[in-house]
């Protein structure tokens, strides 16, 4: 169920996983470029601090050549920086997340609030955003949010599969 309204957004899932597995998606950078980069993109992490007050840098580049001109950074990559402002092992990530650009649209900083709570069948992974840049529409914001829970869910199992 994904809910927004301007400048806001909040997306859940209940995904077939431990909460620490899902908690350990966003502390390993190759775990987070495995499952986070929208679909159509590659990311690449270029730093990675896990801890409170650390944070990562992350550049997403679109792979289809039609897509040039769409990037926030150059024209076909848009580079992340993210700092953890508040980390509870398995159970609250807080991010400040801004793109670096020169585009008015896409700039200002967004917090993220991510939470993973126990419940039947797995873990509720739940998302909500503040102060989204104007340049992200509703429809997009929603889109993206709902396909990062998504993407989260099957990384969180192939990586049950392979640990069995």
């Amino acid at each position: 169920m994904t809910i927004a309204c301007l400048g806001r957004a909040a997306a859940s899932r209940v995904i077939e996983a431990p909460r620490e597995r899902l908690y350990q998606a966003f502390m390993d950078p190759d775990a987070l470029v495995a499952w986070l980069p929208p679909a159509g993109m590659e990311g690449h992490v270029r730093a990675f601090d896990s801890r409170q007050g650390g944070g990562y840098l992350m550049a997403l580049t679109y792979l289809d050549p039609a897509m040039a001109g769409r990037g926030k950074t150059t024209a076909d990559t848009d580079l992340v920086n993210a700092r953890f402002i508040e980390l509870i092992a398995n159970e609250r990530i807080v991010q400040r997340v801004d793109f670096v650009t020169a585009d008015p649209a896409f700039t200002g900083e967004m917090i993220l609030t991510w939470t993973f709570a126990e419940v039947a069948g797995g873990t509720e992974v739940s998302v909500a955003a503040e102060n989204a840049p104007a340049g992200i529409s509703r429809a997009d914001h929603e889109a993206g949010m709902g396909l990062s829970l998504d993407q989260l869910a099957a990384f969180a199992a192939k990586r049950g599969e392979d640990d069995r």
